[in-house]
């Protein structure tokens, strides 16, 4: 193990190579829990190189992540032309003219101990053509435009639910730069041009700026997006492409003018080959036209996206080309990924701030010696690359379980082979109303019949022990249920009023 001139072996200086989201979420959260005078950070950047920053919707998990590096909510969603956000409407996904929520939030209540999907199920199945989505708090108060902080009361139905944020990314990462420098998180404007790697176990040494300037480190930190500067081109780990189970290769974003009104939700159109996203932030709405390139062109694409705008756009699109899939290894050595470098999975549930989030955290819970025990980069490496997997599978259910066939793209879609994991699960809830999955995992039972219910994926049968509640006190509860959970949500500010009264933008963001 090797040991400095004070006779220990600790990480004394990391580098972060690439800001934006990834690198900026990466320095303030490793500047909260690493004693500057102990471990010095430095970030390298070029104001020349480009920040991706299309997604800027997240969902509930980032209270974690700006708990845990000490933001001020208020002060953050002011910096940031932030918006609330419910949930995730999802439009044309099952079959055209359709919509369904994905939202934050429970449905119903258990009734004896069985999940409520069941006794709704047992009253569709008796013709009562009630939405599920009815049942929600989170989708009544979006689809009115309402929104206020949970109640901390378990007792109220306004309890029942979460809330996300849209915001602009790029303020974001301009926003924890100020926290970690703060800190002491040191930046160093400049271009990489050389990766210095040992010659007697190849980890990184140094990297070497346009200007010759040459930074050492003990740990690299690659946030330096789809170049992979790090982990790919120096080390040469490879990329497992997930492509043949998310087709979707490009994604061309521009701005628009704001409605009058703004939705406490994140919309997603599908449209003939991939899907539209509209995202209101206070500033601005940001939109997207995430598509296949095999399926349509880009001119196409394009035009379709700007045909789709609710109001007039106020930037030229620009287009990103990604391929959907992971590093085999985020952490190879002394390096790891976080961010692009890592892994792409396209904005369709909102998860790339959450996947980064969840490295950084793997990272500080495993934080190493310069002795890089295997033991903790086995155990990193497993843990967010079945995040990673889990994560694919969930947004490969919205293609698989979709009953278009309107054209090529979404037939290819409904009949692609898919991996195993996804598959028992969708067999699981169509024999008998059950969902499987992993406590540990981010999406659980309720965001999984979300999804389902909502592509029209029924059960064949459902839990035995609903019969074991007379018919009509079902039916009583679940119209007290509505009743009770459309008259909370009716009672709830607009979403403009509480973000005027809560965290009204700061002029010049």
């Amino acid at each position: 193990m090797p040991v400095d001139e004070q006779g220990n072996a600790r990480i004394r200086r990391v580098v972060i190579v690439g800001g934006g989201t990834a690198g900026w979420m990466t320095a303030a959260a490793l500047s909260t829990v690493l004693n500057k005078d102990l471990c010095s950070i430095e970030l390298v950047e070029s104001d020349a190189i480009g920040v991706v920053g299309v997604g800027e919707a997240t969902i509930p998990a980032i209270h974690d992540f700006n708990r845990k590096v000490g933001l001020d909510e208020q002060d953050f969603m002011r910096n940031t032309n932030a918006t609330f956000k419910l949930g995730i409407e999802f439009v044309n996904w099952g079959r055209p003219g359709e919509s369904y929520m994905h939202p934050f939030g429970r449905y119903g209540f258990d009734i004896n101990g069985v999940a409520f999907h069941h006794y709704w199920l047992n009253e569709r199945a008796r013709g009562d053509q009630t939405p599920f989505d009815d049942y929600c708090v989170p989708f009544v108060a979006a689809k009115k435009g309402r929104f206020d902080l949970p109640q901390s009361d378990p007792r109220s139905v306004l309890s029942t639910y979460s809330y996300a944020f849209h915001f602009d990314a790029s303020l974001y990462a301009q926003y924890l730069r100020r926290v970690a420098e703060r800190r002491g998180v040191v930046r160093t404007e400049g271009r990489i041009v050389n990766v210095s790697l040992r010659d007697d176990n190849g980890f990184i040494e140094s990297v070497t700026l346009e200007s010759g300037q040459k930074i050492e480190g003990d740990l690299f930190i690659d946030c330096s997006g789809f170049r992979a500067l790090l982990i790919g081109q120096a080390m040469g780990v490879e990329y497992e492409s997930w492509q043949h189970w998310l087709p979707c290769d490009r994604a061309i974003a521009v701005p628009s003018a704001n409605p009058e009104y703004l939705d406490p939700y994140t919309r997603s159109t599908a449209l003939t080959a991939g899907w539209q996203w509209r995202i209101p932030l206070q500033h601005r709405t940001g939109n997207g036209h995430v598509f296949s390139s095999e399926y349509t062109s880009e001119d196409e694409a394009g035009s379709l996206l700007l045909e789709n705008l609710e109001r007039a756009p106020l930037a030229e699109p620009r287009t990103l080309k990604f391929v959907a899939g992971k590093r085999r290894q985020m952490w190879s050595r002394n390096c790891v990924a976080i961010g692009l470098s890592g892994g792409f999975l396209e904005p369709l549930e909102s998860t790339s701030i959450y996947l980064i989030q969840a490295a950084i955290m793997k990272l500080i819970e495993r934080f190493p010696d310069r002795d890089f025990s295997d033991v903790d980069v086995a155990d990193f490496n497993a843990q967010i690359g079945r995040s990673f997997d889990q994560v694919r599978d969930f947004i490969i259910l919205h293609y698989k379980a979709t009953q278009r066939d309107d054209s090529e793209f979404w037939r290819y879609c409904r009949n692609m082979s898919i991996p195993e994991s996804l598959d028992y699960k969708i067999r699981s809830f169509r024999e008998a109303g059950r969902v499987v999955y992993d406590k540990r995992e981010l999406f659980i039972e309720t965001n999984w019949i979300a999804v389902l219910l909502g592509q029209n994926v029924f059960p064949e049968s459902t839990d035995l022990r609903v019969e074991c509640t007379p018919q009509d006190k079902i039916t009583t509860q679940l119209r007290q249920m509505r009743a009770m959970i459309s008259m909370a949500a009716e009672s709830l500010p607009r979403h403009e009023e509480t973000i005027s009264r809560y965290c009204e933008a700061r002029a010049g963001n």
